[in-house]
């Protein structure tokens, strides 16, 4: 069994640190019904790539995509203080769409079954 690489074990420290932030300390209404899905490290740990989902339609991941814009200084320094790496990582957030593919895939299914599609 390989065991985990340190940039797998930093990535999840950030998704729960993340999170954290989020639900505790963050007060943008941009961000209020944010859920971090994932963080996906580089191997040099020099560049983070978040994954998160919101409800609501398009222009509310625009927005939430904007909050963390916003947020990155406020939400990068808490991390650096919390994860103790010699270098803080880049943030970049990405809205995760696979969430609205796997609700595409039920629909679908849906019609197969009751004989509609």
């Amino acid at each position: 069994m390989k065991p985990f690489a340190r940039a797998d074990r930093v990535s999840g420290q950030i998704q729960k640190i993340l999170s954290d932030i989020l639900k505790k300390k963050i007060k943008d209404p941009r961000l209020k019904m944010t859920t971090i899905t994932g963080v996906k490290m580089s191997n040099d740990l020099r560049l983070a790539k978040i994954y998160f989902t919101t409800s609501g339609s398009i222009t509310s991941r625009e927005r939430a995509i904007e909050g963390f814009k916003s947020a990155a200084g406020y939400v990068k320094r808490t991390l650096a203080a919390q994860l103790g790496l010699r270098y803080m990582p880049e943030l970049k957030f990405f809205y995760d769409k696979s969430f609205d593919y796997g609700l595409k895939i039920e629909k679908m299914l849906k019609l197969i079954k009751t004989g509609n599609g």
